[in-house]
């Protein structure tokens, strides 16, 4: 690989960081473009499943990482009034897939994927426009409004309204609404002891689960028309929703600021791309397969195709046929496991909780089965692969 060669990324978020650290790797001379004044992400905390553990295994930082795992002992399922579907733990889960769950803060990630990059190499405040997708002869062209960029690569990590997208596939639907919204916040509960979980009810959803600083990360859904916000504030809403369900939800609606939690609408690709990549530039993340968060893969296949990327850096069409086969399929299972988890018809709910709570005593792995041909993914190369450059 020749020294000039150049990579942008556009997007400082998880999966563009990622990448742009995998290219460094490669010999790759990378710069970062994020349109935001800083790169402190959006969100609270992300859980990272053994797939990409390994994946950050390639960058170097996989086990430190895994360090922070804070799952112990027994979680699970369970229904609004508290009572237990199905379980499972720590040890079951790193059992069945070769590591452990870690869930951590975002920002944490975010610093130390920033960290692998020399200094210099992400530039914040830089809003930039892909003005020519280059090909086999040209480079790619990228604009920031105070100059134009040409690079051998050009990295598409801008989230799920990817304006790289739209230029690549102008004919291409995006993103549509999946029908609910939800909430996130990371804060402290002092005094509150409990198992994780995931809580499911009427068209709603809440998990609560405690990281390895202290805090606890807590999550909600409902189903509600696009666009929608509370009339007072959005802790107030949640209290409405979600107040009498099962301890120890209560206790952390109570510790929590109207200013901690978030709201967002969830959207996802309904109609998959017909490539990530067009001429130079290649897509990732959100920009290219956003899923809904109900298998928690959204970050993780972001970080899977950064590495996938930095290996297939010089043949773009291995890249598209290497992820988007494999996306496609886990942003299917992720809406068919919204249709479930989201059910609203009072029938169908206690069926879904009936079966679910059979099926759970007789297997109890039940919810790990779902994240078979997941969690269980490796890279396409070891980490501390000997690397020309």
């Amino acid at each position: 690989m020749a020294e000039s060669d150049r990579a942008i990324v556009i997007g400082g978020g998880i999966g563009g960081l990622a990448a742009a650290a995998a290219l460094h790797r490669r010999g790759w001379g990378v710069t970062v473009l994020e349109r935001a004044r800083s790169l402190e992400p959006v969100g609270a905390a992300i859980s990272l499943a053994p797939n990409a553990l390994r994946a950050l295994d390639v960058l170097g930082i996989g086990e430190e990482i895994r360090d922070l795992a804070a799952w112990q002992g027994d979680g699970g399922l369970r229904t609004a009034r508290g009572r237990w579907l199905s379980r499972s733990s720590a040890e079951a889960a790193a059992a069945r897939f070769g590591g452990p769950l870690v869930l951590l803060p975002r920002a944490t990630l975010v610093d130390r994927l920033a960290a692998l990059l020399p200094a210099g190499a992400v530039r914040t405040a830089a809003a930039a426009t892909l003005a020519d997708p280059g090909d086999g002869r040209r480079p790619a062209r990228v604009g920031t409004g105070d100059e134009e960029l040409e690079a051998e690569l050009v990295v598409g990590a801008d989230g799920i309204n990817s304006r790289v997208r739209t230029a690549l596939f102008p004919d291409h639907p995006g993103p549509e609404y999946a029908g609910f919204t939800t909430w996130r916040m990371l804060i402290p509960v002092p005094g509150v002891d409990f198992a994780p979980h995931e809580t499911w009810g009427r068209g709603r959803i809440w998990g609560t689960h405690p990281l390895k600083d202290g805090r606890v990360y807590a999550y909600a859904a409902a189903m509600t028309p696009a666009g929608g916000r509370a009339p007072d504030d959005e802790k107030a809403e949640l209290l409405r929703l979600f107040g009498d369900w099962h301890d120890p939800i209560p206790a952390v609606l109570a510790a929590a600021r109207p200013e901690d939690v978030l709201r967002h609408d969830v959207h996802h690709i309904v109609t998959p791309l017909p490539a990530y990549h067009a001429g130079r530039v290649a897509l990732l993340g959100d920009a290219a397969h956003a899923m809904p968060p109900t298998l928690g893969q959204g970050g993780n296949q972001a970080i899977e195709d950064a590495v996938v990327l930095a290996h297939h850096s010089r043949d773009l069409g291995a890249y598209t046929a290497a992820r988007l086969p494999r996306t496609t399929a886990i942003t299917r299972q992720a809406v068919r496991a919204a249709r479930l988890n989201m059910a609203a018809s009072p029938a169908v709910v206690a069926v879904r909780d009936t079966v679910i709570a059979a099926l759970s005593k007789a297997a109890p792995a039940l919810l790990l089965r779902g994240f078979d041909g997941i969690a269980d993914w490796r890279p396409p190369y070891a980490a501390g692969e000997t690397i020309e450059r």
